[in-house]
């Protein structure tokens, strides 16, 4: 289940990783979803948290489905990227569709640029 509010109880642990994402990356992020939050994270245990983050990168907008390990820390939080060896690299599948609104502009933009556009749409992907 991806729900597009993250909630409340875990809403440190998602900023410190978007944070920490983003700074990995040099691009800014932010998060748009969370895919099947935990209840409720063991006090000072570390919880995994997927993370659906929108933003540029290389240019480009892209939306990723990303997995972290935080764990609390003295200095706020220790975040670890879990990347999953199931999908192979350079493959769409970690790529998500973005939520409404994050490409708003991108169509009039490339359209001031060229005679024609196309448009592929391939099984929900873009």
């Amino acid at each position: 289940m991806i729900s597009e509010i993250v909630p409340k109880h875990l809403a440190e642990e998602a900023e410190a990783a978007r944070a920490w994402f983003a700074q990995d990356q040099s691009s800014e992020f932010k998060i748009t979803g969370i895919v099947d939050p935990v209840d409720s994270p063991d006090e000072g245990k570390p919880c995994e948290l997927q993370l659906i983050l929108c933003g540029s990168q290389n240019g480009q907008d892209v939306c990723l489905r990303e997995h972290f390990q935080v764990t609390p820390s003295a200095s706020g939080f220790d975040i670890k990227h879990i990347v999953d060896n199931a999908i192979a690299l350079g493959s769409p599948a970690p790529l998500l569709d973005p939520p409404p609104g994050v490409r708003e502009t991108w169509l009039d933009n490339v359209r001031s640029q060229y005679a024609f556009v196309v448009l592929v749409f391939y099984r929900g992907l873009w």
